[in-house]
């Protein structure tokens, strides 16, 4: 059994979902294992991680308008608000999607399905570098 664990840094430009599969994807490969499982884990309460398609980009923007609606940001409605009207929001956000991830590998190759990728969701409007710890296990 063999383990590797790095922190994938990501600038976020600010609110939305970027696809981060290749560089998850190219750092697995670097250490060819043929089975194995990956965790990921977003270090921020602001944040989160998802899988999710990626041929339509439709899903994305419904996926940002869904969140918009569940959590708005209405200062008022919120006593937490340290860092804005989006803070708060941003959070129940995370609660809701979560921050981490487990998918295995197989064959030397994540198990991710046709229409999937992995995705950063920023749920702040302005711009952030965020961590996301990876830890593969396998052989």
């Amino acid at each position: 059994m063999r383990q590797a664990t790095t922190l994938l840094s990501i600038d976020t430009p600010g609110q939305g979902l970027f696809d981060i599969t290749r560089r998850v994807t190219s750092w697995v490969d670097q250490h060819d294992m043929a089975e194995g499982l990956l965790t990921l884990f977003c270090r921020h309460t602001s944040a989160s991680l998802l899988i999710q398609e990626n041929a339509s980009p439709e899903v994305q923007v419904d996926l940002l308008a869904y969140f918009a609606r569940i959590a708005p940001e209405d200062a008022r409605a919120y006593t937490h608000d340290d860092e804005g009207a989006d803070d708060m929001p941003a959070h129940l956000r995370t609660a809701l999607t979560g921050v981490n991830l487990a998918i295995p590998v197989i064959d030397h190759r994540l198990a991710l399905g046709t229409w999937q990728s992995l995705y950063l969701f920023e749920h702040r409007r302005r711009r952030h570098r965020r961590s996301i710890a990876l830890h593969l296990i396998g052989a």
